[in-house]
């Protein structure tokens, strides 16, 4: 009976002086088990970031968040009809490109749901800029889309009202293809939706298929690198491997689970807020109206102003051919995340 007293006593204590540490800005954690016995029972390997409020990375510390995100548009640019935009080769796993479309589209989902917890605190929703798919894809999306805790909503490619303005001929004096027409009009558009966002913009092609942390990460990270650094950032969600061509000096920095890396060139993939997309609106929208070479020139150009990063490893792959240079990138279990992503 003493005993049982004793125990009960020195839990009632443990709880008063946890919930002391927390009020200080400490955690406890215990060195047998890794279990954070003020944090709910989280353990070290768990998210131990508030967002909007601060992110906790062991052993370094936290950092208070000074410029919490309010809410997260993602706008997913889809073509199930076109399997490959510029190239022959077949993408990894030979699929046809209502495959790739579908499960880009549940591996986000899953990762919204995946941290549906920590994501009710910020405002998401998904629109889908769709080109020349049919009526049974659109069907799919509706299904993966539905009953939700976010908000989402499936537009069409305004084609004609976009294409109109594309030289028709690119940066090598070549014309520019149909196909290369309606991305850059999807982009076009995308750009154009982005003046009704609030904050962050996450801009997505149809083939990148999202680990379950990504848009927890993405969120995260950039509430830290932002609050560190006093400046707007853009994100890469993906560690590409032609970045590691030539030996360039870099900065590495912790995001909330990860390394990331400054780099200084991405894709058509990619998160930044709506104060950049304002501050650079005339940029960005010169890829949807000519063809540079590389496609993508006008964005690099804003990264030697800005800073973008890309995690280490990826948190969403590039599903194109296995040996290109621009997609698969290195250190990631390809096939885990394509089976994660299957509806």
């Amino acid at each position: 009976m003493k005993e049982s007293k004793i125990k009960k006593k020195n839990t009632f204590l443990k709880k008063i002086f946890f919930k002391l540490s927390r009020s200080l800005g400490y955690e406890v954690m215990d060195q047998g088990d890794l279990s954070l016995n003020s944090s709910e029972g989280k353990s070290s390997n768990s998210s131990l970031s508030q967002l909007g409020v601060s992110s906790l990375t062991l052993p370094m510390g936290k950092v208070k968040i000074t410029r919490p995100v309010k809410s997260l548009d993602i706008i997913l640019r889809t073509c199930a009809s076109i399997k490959m935009l510029t190239q022959s080769k077949e993408r990894i796993f030979e699929k046809e490109k209502s495959e790739y479309t579908l499960r880009c589209l549940k591996s986000i989902v899953n990762s919204i749901k995946f941290s549906e917890k920590e994501l009710k605190k910020v405002k998401i929703k998904l629109t889908i800029i769709d080109f020349n798919s049919n009526q049974e894809i659109i069907d799919k999306f509706e299904s993966i889309l539905n009953n939700n805790f976010f908000s989402y909503e499936i537009k069409r490619l305004e084609y004609e009202k976009y294409s109109t303005q594309i030289s028709s001929t690119n940066e090598e004096n070549k014309p520019v293809t149909v196909n290369q027409k309606s991305n850059m009009s999807n982009i076009h558009q995308s750009i154009e939706l982005s003046k009704n966002c609030e904050d962050l913009i996450y801009f997505v092609e149809d083939d990148y298929i999202h680990s379950k942390n990504s848009i927890l990460e993405l969120i995260s990270a950039y509430e830290k690198f932002t609050s560190q650094l006093n400046s707007e950032v853009f994100l890469c969600p993906t560690d590409y491997p032609y970045l590691y061509r030539d030996v360039e000096n870099t900065n590495v920095i912790i995001g909330n689970q990860l390394h990331w890396r400054r780099i200084n060139q991405t894709l058509c993939t990619f998160l930044t807020s709506k104060m950049m997309i304002d501050r650079y609106h005339e940029k960005i929208t010169q890829m949807c109206k000519f063809e540079h070479y590389p496609f993508e020139k006008p964005l690099h150009d804003i990264y030697k102003k800005e800073f973008c990063f890309s995690p280490i490893p990826s948190i969403a792959i590039h599903c194109t051919n296995i040996n290109s240079i621009y997609g698969l990138s290195p250190n990631v279990d390809f096939k885990k995340l394509w089976e994660e992503a299957a509806f």
